[in-house]
Order: C-alpha cells, then sequence, then structure tokens
C-alpha cells in the first residue's frame, strides 16, 4: 500500500539585498559637503571685501538719517530726537524730499512701516501699514501701488519685495525694491 503525502512546495529562497555602489555615496557625500560650502558662503556674504565707508549703496531714508544726526536736535522739548523717529516717519521725510506730488499726498496715509531697518539683501520684506481700506480691488489700489512705487525710490535691495497693507491687514499692493 502505498502511502499518499501531499507535495511539499518548494520554499523560496530569501532575496539577496542589494549592494549600493560605493561610488553613488561617495558622489553623494561630496555633493553634501560642497552644498555645506555653498551655504557658508551666502551666509557669510560670499567675502565680499568691499570698502565699509563705501555710501554709494546706502539708501536715500538713511542717508537722510545720517545728514539729520548730524545737526544739533531741536531742545524745545515738542519734537522727538532725531535718532528716535519711527521707520514710517523716516520713510515720510524721504518721500517729502524726493517724491512726486501724487506720492507725497498718498504717503499722508502710511500709519506704520515695519521692516525696513532690517535688510540683509537675500530677503527683504518690509510692510507699509495704512488707514485705506478695500483691499486689493478697493478704491485705493492706485494709492497703494503709489506708496509701493515712493518705497522702491528710498530703498534699495538686492532682492526685496514691499507689501503695502490697508487698516483690515489686507494686501493693496507689492513692488520688488
Amino acid at each position: 500500500m502505498s502511502q499518499q503525502y501531499p507535495q511539499q512546495q518548494p520554499q523560496p529562497q530569501p532575496q539577496q539585498p542589494k549592494k549600493r555602489g560605493v561610488g553613488k555615496i561617495a558622489g553623494l557625500g561630496c555633493a553634501g559637503v560642497l552644498v555645506l560650502f555653498v551655504v557658508i558662503a551666502v551666509a557669510t556674504g560670499g567675502g565680499g571685501g568691499g570698502d565699509p565707508t563705501d555710501s554709494s549703496k546706502k539708501d536715500k531714508a538713511v542717508a537722510t538719517a545720517e545728514k539729520d544726526a548730524t545737526k544739533e536736535p531741536a531742545t524745545d522739548g515738542k519734537s522727538p530726537a532725531v535718532g528716535s523717529r519711527t521707520q514710517a516717519e523716516e520713510f515720510r521725510a524721504c518721500v517729502a524730499e524726493s517724491g512726486t506730488p501724487t506720492e507725497k499726498a498718498a504717503v499722508k496715509h502710511v500709519t506704520k512701516v515695519t521692516g525696513a531697518d532690517k535688510r540683509n539683501d537675500i530677503l527683504d520684506a518690509p510692510e507699509v501699514f495704512t488707514d485705506f481700506s478695500g483691499g486689493l480691488a478697493g478704491p485705493h489700489q492706485g494709492e497703494g501701488k503709489l506708496i509701493a512705487s515712493a518705497f522702491t525710490s528710498c530703498y534699495e535691495s538686492d532682492n526685496g519685495l514691499v507689501t503695502v497693507y490697508d487698516k483690515d491687514g489686507e494686501v493693496l499692493a507689492n513692488a520688488n525694491y
């Protein structure tokens, strides 16, 4: 008598893990080191070696503030010292000096300016707040563009974007400067 046994299935052999090429690992390591050097070079300014006394790239508003700082401060007690002017006051002063009549009228509505004093030419994003309303599609969009244009005339940056907001925090306009 023959006994019937169930047929045994051959067991699959485990697959060997794929070997990574030494060249691929070395290439990725070298690329990482290269990226690290680029990041360090950008962060340190690339070693520009420029003249620290060169004022050709300074902003008009900063130059105006420096001129005002050389004058003696008023001692009547009513006006604040020149060094304590807000960014909005500095911006208005710059536009009053070099702006067009329509820019001067629009800048009278500026209530606050932030981020104009800190520039690194990598990603500068100052904000200008106004007492206008209506947002981007509102009736004061033109004045918002005038304010952004006036800002680009007063300040310089290699990679800056100024944004003008209305009183509700909605965007009125923006411009590269």
